[in-house]
């Protein structure tokens, strides 16, 4: 018995050693941020600093400032107590251990905790719906050392809604907006929005927050520049300071939207915290991957990679919501995410397939203006369908060199080209009603000259008066054109002044990006 004590005592000594770890220490900011001339930023309250994830104990090596470890006798064993490391319950587990911002507690926060506390479908709804999502964010926050609670932001953007488009035409579910989303290098083409990748959008969002906190210090700050503009938050930090006032988030002078923002946050972290102080439900979301990325050689369409995939095609959209075309370009889209356990069932179907082609579509480039009716006739389809394929709206023309989607011949084996799969492009213009109109052929005119004159193709020409292309006018002979109608002076002086408003100084509005910095996503 004397020995197995020992040996007791001995295991007991060690696991105390391994789980005994130096707590994260806060890290300040030393470079304040600058944002123009004259703003000096306040050094950082917080950096994001979290702590070891449980179960990963944290290394510190040697320091003068920690004595090494002493061993310990028998007598003193029963007075020290063994860290616990057990992992996360669950993902909202995980995400509460790496809680890291400093918390909010004012009026807004608590009207705003219940609005979602009057509204419990709806917090159901948007968490259900993250489900798909959230641990691959979580995953990238710890991988950066950030905040967790971050992860908890697509709920205020878009409700983890990827395919959410905002009235200010912001896309995906970190809403980033056109010129920042190709800022931070999501495509964003005739065939697939990055946008709305779920890896893509996830990137580009958090390299913008780690951005925003290295130029403010401040995650708060850094969450108002997200929704409002670097550069307006600078601003208003400026005004504060030379205004001998406090220069953080409550006391900036704001837009009610950005004012309520990182209220909105808060008031989801504490429901995430507690959610029974909330009488709030929120889903089992498992501390485990939910999708993986598989690899694409071929272009192949979307439904029969659901169908190898055996996933029902809603999901499969749900976890590619980039792809917004029947068919997935290899070239453009090299990888799609499926279910964790469908990726090996996709990959052996697809092995095994012996249903014929893969893809359907291919892509043909319009080599002239024309109007939709005739680009579906060039290509033998209906009006119908080459519209509602390439999502062409009524009252437009299909510019030259666009990149439209058109079906696949049997005998066609080549893939879409990367060059056209990646950035393809569907360039539209309004469609102008063509007047038909009489003019006097010059002495020694021709087709040719007409068309330059009056700056129509020459093929059009000789179709509208019945001739050849080597065909020659008489001097003084009708010649039949439609051309469009040139525009009065009261639509030209509109026209300019509408163009003077659009002209004026670029005022911080939320989305836009400035040539200088990115302001809105």
């Amino acid at each position: 018995m004397n020995v197995i004590k020992l040996f007791g005592i001995v295991a007991l000594l060690t696991l105390t050693a391994c789980a005994t770890t130096e707590p994260a220490s806060s890290s300040h900011s030393n470079v304040p941020a600058n944002d123009g001339p004259g703003i000096t930023l306040q050094p950082s309250r917080e950096m994001g600093m979290r702590p070891p994830v449980v179960g990963r104990p944290a290394y510190s090596g040697a320091s003068s400032a920690h004595p090494p470890l002493a061993p310990i006798d028998a007598q003193h064993t029963s007075s020290r107590t063994v860290t616990p490391l057990a992992a996360p319950v669950d993902l909202w587990d995980r995400i509460r251990r790496g809680y890291a911002m400093p918390d909010l507690d004012s009026d807004l926060v608590r009207d705003r905790e219940q609005w979602y506390v009057t509204r419990p479908d709806y917090i159901y709804r948007m968490t259900e719906r993250s489900k798909k999502y959230l641990f691959h964010v979580v995953e990238e926050l710890e991988l950066r050392n950030m905040p967790t609670e971050l992860a908890l932001l697509p709920f205020i953007e878009s409700a983890f809604n990827p395919q959410a488009v905002s009235s200010a035409k912001a896309a995906g579910m970190w809403q980033f907006m056109p010129a920042t989303g190709k800022y931070f290098e999501l495509k964003q083409n005739a065939f697939r929005d990055d946008r709305r990748d779920v890896l893509a959008s996830t990137r580009a969002a958090l390299d913008y927050l780690q951005k925003l906190h290295g130029m403010f210090g401040d995650w708060h700050l850094a969450l108002a520049a997200y929704n409002w503009g670097e550069g307006s938050v600078g601003r208003a930090i400026a005004k504060n300071q030379r205004a001998g006032q406090p220069l953080g988030y409550p006391d900036l002078n704001m837009p009610m939207e950005t004012r309520l923002y990182v209220p909105k946050l808060q008031a989801v972290k504490n429901i995430v915290a507690r959610p029974e102080l909330f009488n709030s439900k929120l889903p089992l979301i498992e501390n485990h991957p939910y999708f993986q990325s598989v690899t694409i050689h071929r272009d192949i369409d979307v439904a029969l990679a659901a169908r190898l995939a055996e996933v029902p095609l809603d999901d499969f959209k749900a976890l590619n919501p980039s792809i917004n075309r029947p068919v997935i370009m290899a070239a453009g889209t090299p990888q799609v995410l499926l279910p964790w356990d469908n990726a090996e069932v996709f990959q052996s179907n697809l092995e095994s397939y012996g249903g014929g082609r893969l893809a359907s579509w291919t892509v043909w480039v319009a080599p002239t203006t024309m109007r939709p009716a005739d680009a579906a006739k060039r290509v033998g389809m209906s009006e119908a369908d080459f519209r509602a394929v390439n999502a062409i709206p009524p009252r437009v023309v299909i510019k030259a060199g666009s990149s439209l989607l058109v079906p696949r011949s049997n005998t066609m084996s080549q893939d879409v080209a990367v060059k056209v799969a990646d950035n393809g492009q569907l360039s539209l213009a309004p469609e102008v009603v063509l007047k038909r109109t009489l003019v006097k052929a010059g002495k020694a005119e021709n087709v040719a000259t007409i068309a330059r004159k009056y700056r129509v193709n020459a093929d059009q020409v000789a179709q509208w008066n019945k001739v050849g292309m080597s065909a020659s006018f008489k001097p003084g002979q009708q010649v039949v054109l439609f051309l469009a109608p040139a525009p009065s002076k009261r639509s030209s002086s509109s026209g300019t002044r509408t163009a003077s408003r659009k002209a004026a100084p670029n005022r911080a509005v939320r989305g836009r990006a400035p040539v200088t910095r990115v302001a809105k996503r």
